[in-house]
């Protein structure tokens, strides 16, 4: 399988007032996603408020919705003569390593191409806790990105411990959100550099430029919920060397990479997107929408950054 290098979507789940979802607007959100030119699409994640979702039949549904409407788009393209390689990198974790196992065997069977791993979280296991984690869910089979993200999980990834992950089968690349750059190119520098096929992606939308000067591979965004083009067309700027314009777009867009987390994820790139009536801002408990200080906040960014 290739290389993991670009944009990817790290999507929205699509609700109504009364918390049940949306899948007419997932599936349009998804058709906006792929017209837009994004690399690939991250559904299930923690933005998709994957554990307020019953398994069955909401996230089956929701996956089966994903891998469906991708194969078609891919079939559309074959008709004109073109091809996009568009990987659907679904969101598989738990703080239970059984479940977690369940998770990724079911991104497997389902249609999936990689399985998006975070660090088991709540529950704070040692580095050896972690590590048989990830040796357990890369026993399925299937390409897994490590997912790490003390903010959320409250137990960091350190180098070292990634090293040691890094020689499992299986393992992909990691999704960097520490939110600490040094980590992010002690990250390449041990580990990417030394194995090329290696994917380090940015968790940070506004740590997308930095990283990939820094020989990184791209981000799984949040902002690409509702600009998919802009924010492709930066990545893609900074892996072809045109810092020059990668810049530009960064800096159009920071306003925005900072206000779309303003009042917490989703619950403001949500909103974000219905001022553009693309989704309605509902979210479900414990979630709750963003104060009307932070609709401003958004309202002001989107227009300071043209979206």
């Amino acid at each position: 399988m290739a290389k993991l290098q670009g944009a990817f979507t790290a999507l929205v789940t699509p609700m109504f007032e009364d918390g049940s979802i949306d899948y007419e607007g997932w599936r349009k959100l998804i058709q906006l996603q792929l017209e837009g030119g994004i690399s690939g699409l991250v559904p299930l994640g923690t933005t998709g408020e994957t554990p307020t979702l019953d398994e069955s039949p909401e996230e089956e549904k929701l996956i089966e919705i994903v891998v469906s409407e991708v194969k078609q788009y891919k079939e559309k393209l074959a008709k004109e003569g073109k091809s996009r390689d568009i990987p659907v990198i679904l969101g598989a974790s738990s703080n239970n390593t059984k479940d977690a196992v369940k998770y990724v065997q079911r991104a497997k069977d389902m249609g999936a191409d990689y399985a998006l791993v975070v660090t088991p979280y709540y529950n704070k296991p040692s580095d050896e806790g972690i590590f048989r984690h990830f040796e357990e869910v890369s026993k399925v089979g299937m390409p897994i990105i490590v997912y790490n993200i003390a903010g959320r999980t409250g137990k960091n990834i350190s180098t070292s411990l990634l090293c040691r992950i890094v020689e499992l089968p299986n393992i992909a690349g990691v999704k960097e959100a520490s939110g600490d750059i040094n980590q992010m190119m002690d990250v390449i520098a041990k580990i990417s550099r030394k194995k090329p096929e290696f994917s380090v992606l940015s968790g940070d939308d506004g740590l997308t430029l930095p990283l990939i000067a820094a020989g990184g591979d791209g981000v799984i965004s949040v902002v690409s919920n509702i600009a998919p083009t802009e924010v492709t067309n930066l990545v893609q700027s900074a892996l072809n060397d045109d810092m020059s314009k990668a810049r530009e777009l960064h800096y159009k867009l920071l306003p925005f990479f900072k206000a779309a987390f303003v009042d917490g994820n989703p619950s403001s790139i949500k909103y974000a997107m219905s001022t553009k009536g693309m989704i309605k801002p509902c979210v479900r408990l414990p979630l709750v929408e963003v104060k009307e200080s932070a609709k401003s906040v958004i309202e002001n960014a989107l227009k300071e950054c043209n979206l």
